[in-house]
């Protein structure tokens, strides 16, 4: 049977980057896979180093979980003005193994990030899997960020929230487009579409993403794979349950 687990993720800050080299640092309009993954295993603790019998799962694992994105509020991107040291140089024999030469000791860079957005993202796959990443999202090993160390999450990634007096279930038997579908969404307080982005895997979409994580080793040069997706869109109207944000007020 399917299993899906849902978690909110929330602040005033984040940065979902696919494409970001040297200078110029973007970020996507919803959550990266390899940037949700790269949560999942800071919360389980896992190393980054790979190894099958370290008692964490691979990942490839966590790379075959179905995700699924949906976009609550959408946010504005916004710029940051920022300085970093030691930047490896365009010309660098050997990226994996910079000697002194190749760094740079400080770099003038553009880097954007997502402000006041709102994601409830969806993980399809085995039941056992899904229940030790919730626990760990609970307790993380180390800390959280949402894309960058400077960016914590605003809300718990899996809220002991209460809404209109029912708590808000996290893992569900179903599968990850109707778990997002099923999901209470909170109002904004200023501006209320009519409609909700999600964005799904999808072997046969038309979206190629070049996030789905290969190696997080340090000394090596990260490799991403590719994966497709499709966006539709949800009628605000369909969902069984839409919270005004006086509502959550009271029920916080």
């Amino acid at each position: 049977m399917d299993t899906t687990l849902l978690i909110r993720l929330e602040g005033p800050m984040q940065s979902w980057g696919t494409q970001s080299r040297f200078s110029h640092r973007d970020t996507g309009h919803e959550p990266s896979k390899s940037g949700v993954i790269g949560l999942l295993c800071a919360a389980l603790g896992k190393p980054r180093e790979e190894a099958s019998d370290d008692g964490f799962p691979t990942l490839k694992r966590l790379n075959d979980l179905v995700m699924g994105v949906r976009v609550d509020r959408e946010g504005r991107i916004e710029r940051d003005y920022h300085t970093a040291q030691n930047i490896l140089r365009a010309r660098a024999k050997n990226p994996d193994k910079p000697t002194k030469g190749d760094l740079k000791d400080t770099e003038l860079s553009d880097r954007y990030y997502l402000a006041d957005a709102s994601f409830l993202v969806g993980l399809e796959g085995d039941a056992g899997l899904l229940e030790s990443i919730e626990a760990a999202l609970r307790i993380p090993a180390w800390p959280l960020f949402l894309g960058r160390r400077a960016f914590p999450p605003a809300t718990p990634l899996v809220p002991p929230a209460f809404f209109s007096g029912k708590p808000w279930p996290v893992l569900h038997e179903v599968d990850v487009i109707t778990a997002v579908k099923q999901a209470p969404w909170l109002k904004p307080r200023r501006y209320s579409p009519k409609q909700l982005r999600l964005v799904v895997d999808d072997p046969s979409g038309a979206d190629v993403r070049q996030d789905l994580p290969v190696s997080f080793e340090l000394g090596l040069r990260r490799r991403y794979a590719a994966r497709r997706t499709r966006t539709e869109f949800i009628p605000v109207a369909d969902l069984p349950l839409v919270i005004e944000p006086e509502q959550e007020k009271e029920a916080s």
